[in-house]
């Protein structure tokens, strides 16, 4: 499903999780949101409440969305070698998959920042490469 607005979007996630919570079927997307947002008890009262935005530096929204676009990357394997990547990280992270999925979102953030900075598409090759120099 394609959202057009931040609301749509925020609505998106709300009602995924509300039907992973009602024990309700979910579409391949809805799965996918509601799996993050389960990962991250620290924003489930938010999904219960009214979805106020946030007013601190923390944005669930955003947060959960880098998570659904780093697994989005992950099940294209685009850019390419994003995979070995994040099981490298994650085998330094000692197997722990979320540590690692943190440590690559730094970089797709900023990635996203700079390419929203100067009006162009993200840099697959930059991307990839300070991935690279982040593999410890």
């Amino acid at each position: 499903m394609l959202v057009s607005s931040t609301d749509e979007s925020r609505r998106f996630f709300a009602e995924a999780w509300r039907k992973r919570c009602a024990g309700e079927a979910l579409a391949p997307l809805e799965m996918m949101v509601a799996e993050v947002i389960a990962a991250h008890p620290e924003y489930h009262a938010l999904f219960g409440a009214s979805l106020v935005p946030p007013t601190s530096a923390d944005n669930p929204f955003l947060h959960l969305s880098l998570h659904i676009a780093l697994n989005e990357q992950l099940q294209t394997d685009r850019p390419a070698g994003i995979r070995a990547i994040y099981a490298t990280m994650k085998q330094q992270d000692g197997g722990d998959a979320h540590a690692a999925e943190h440590r690559i979102m730094t970089v797709l953030a900023e990635t996203l920042w700079n390419a929203q900075h100067r009006g162009t598409a993200p840099d697959e090759a930059v991307y990839t490469a300070k991935l690279n120099q982040a593999l410890t």
